[in-house]
């Protein structure tokens, strides 16, 4: 009999968010994901909600309205400045700025756009504004672990370096 999502299981799967108007794929998870359900909070709630009761080889679609999420798009949050303005290694789309306002909060920006004279900063989240739909996979479900209890996931053992020596250089 297959395991089933619920409190203090080891839960791996991978997933895709897609937006809902285009189709495009916006994150793609591959690599299995693990988890301890009801203990740690790696995925919205919303989802994590649909994936209780739910079994290995079972694949769930949940529909996300960003906006109630990370609410709606904030223009003040996009910033165009001339390029020489910005430090070359900043100077990439997708490169993360964390950037810190005269109170000393500290906020990331993500980096959307560069051209020969110009650069385009976005601090909004880049879901906010979006209906997305999560699909995600479910590979494995098993008792945790206490270990994997205590830390939320997966504890892998470190291996030990008894028959070692040092080499002078």
């Amino acid at each position: 009999m297959n395991e089933i999502v619920k409190d203090n299981k080891y839960v791996e799967l991978t997933y895709k968010v897609i937006d809902q108007k285009s189709g495009q794929v916006l994150t793609l998870v591959e690599f299995p994901l693990g988890y301890v359900h009801g203990v740690n909070e790696i995925l919205s709630p919303r989802v994590t909600a649909e994936l209780e009761g739910k079994a290995v080889g079972d694949t769930i679609k949940v529909p996300i309205d960003c906006n109630a999420i990370y609410g709606p798009r904030d223009e003040s949050l996009v910033i165009v400045d001339a390029i020489e303005n910005v430090p070359k290694e900043y100077r990439e789309v997708g490169m993360a700025i964390l950037m810190e306002n005269d109170q000393g909060k500290t906020k990331s920006f993500l980096v959307t756009r560069v051209d020969a004279k110009t650069i385009t900063i976005d601090g909004n989240n880049p879901l906010c504004g979006r209906e997305v739909i999560f699909v995600l996979d479910i590979l494995m479900v098993r008792d945790a672990t206490d270990e994997e209890i205590q830390f939320g996931g997966k504890v892998e053992e470190v291996p030990q370096l008894d028959n070692y020596r040092t080499v002078p250089i």
